[in-house]
């Protein structure tokens, strides 16, 4: 048989909606699980000891720069062994990672790590649906499904003004009511400070910088998104963010829903911030 009963349970059973991470790619959507939650999920079901992970091949495709910034693409294989009762089960996947770096160093090793850990989530899927299968399934749960075209319901769209209509005079009617469309951009030191203290959310080094994201609001004039927008960075990660041209690209390419932390981490702090605290817009 392999597996006992109880793990031949826990792979059947469903992935939890609370772990499914979305991102756009182009004009789709694609759902994933992070990597250190498929790693955790290895450890629960097969046991610290129980499985294991090896590199079998690595190659880099494309090594390139521009304008002082370092691109290394690479292509790895990963073989997983599960030891069982009375045998090993073998699987293997292939992945792709892209690294970007001020230096030639630190582009090769993201994008090396990065190779290694798409493979890893694809060879550990091959078990059962708690490490991503089911995203490939029916199973998937409900409220991650895409609806039929016919079901779907269309958000009003948002009263944004658009660049044409900013070049157009405006009366002070009309500004009255734009400021009340625009979203504010609150500020509170003590949540960058809080921000700041958390580890950096792509190497785990401390402390970090309260890194604003960019893509969270629309662009303003020499106004920075609000500070419920931020995510910790180390100093390194925060200035090759700022050279690599493309936030919301950058996050992509790391898997990582900066957004999402963002909220949470603003969530956090307002549970636990005083009556005192003063947002000022």
């Amino acid at each position: 048989m392999g597996f006992s009963a109880k793990q031949v349970q826990a792979l059947r059973r469903n992935l939890n909606a609370s772990q499914i991470r979305t991102r756009r790619l182009g004009d789709r959507e694609l759902s994933y699980i992070e990597a250190w939650h498929a790693i955790a999920e290895a450890n629960r079901i097969f046991g610290f000891d129980g499985w294991n992970r090896e590199t079998i091949e690595s190659r880099c495709v494309v090594g390139r720069e521009n304008r002082g910034t370092y691109q290394a693409l690479y292509i790895a294989k990963v073989r997983i062994t599960v030891h069982s009762s009375d045998r090993e089960v073998v699987r293997e996947g292939h992945g792709t990672g892209d690294g970007r770096g001020p230096s030639l160093g630190e582009a090769h090793d993201m994008g090396l790590k990065a190779a290694e850990t798409d493979a890893t989530k694809r060879a550990l899927a091959t078990f059962g649906k708690p490490f991503g299968l089911a995203l490939y399934l029916h199973g998937v749960p409900a409220q991650h499904r895409v609806p039929p075209a016919g079901d779907q319901v269309k958000p009003p769209p948002l009263a944004i003004p658009t660049v044409r209509a900013l070049e157009r005079p405006v009366s002070l009617e009309s500004r009255q009511v734009s400021s009340l469309v625009m979203p504010k951009r609150l500020r509170d030191k003590e949540h960058l400070l809080f921000v700041g203290s958390q580890p950096c959310l792509v190497c785990g080094r401390q402390p970090a910088d309260a890194h604003h994201l960019r893509f969270a609001q629309p662009r303003a004039m020499s106004l920075k998104v609000s500070d419920e927008f931020t995510v910790p960075l180390c100093r390194i990660h925060h200035r090759q963010l700022h050279q690599s041209g493309n936030e919301a690209a950058w996050w992509d390419d790391l898997e990582i829903d900066a957004l999402e932390i963002a909220r949470g981490l603003w969530d956090q702090r307002l549970k636990n911030r005083s009556p005192e605290t003063e947002l000022v817009p």
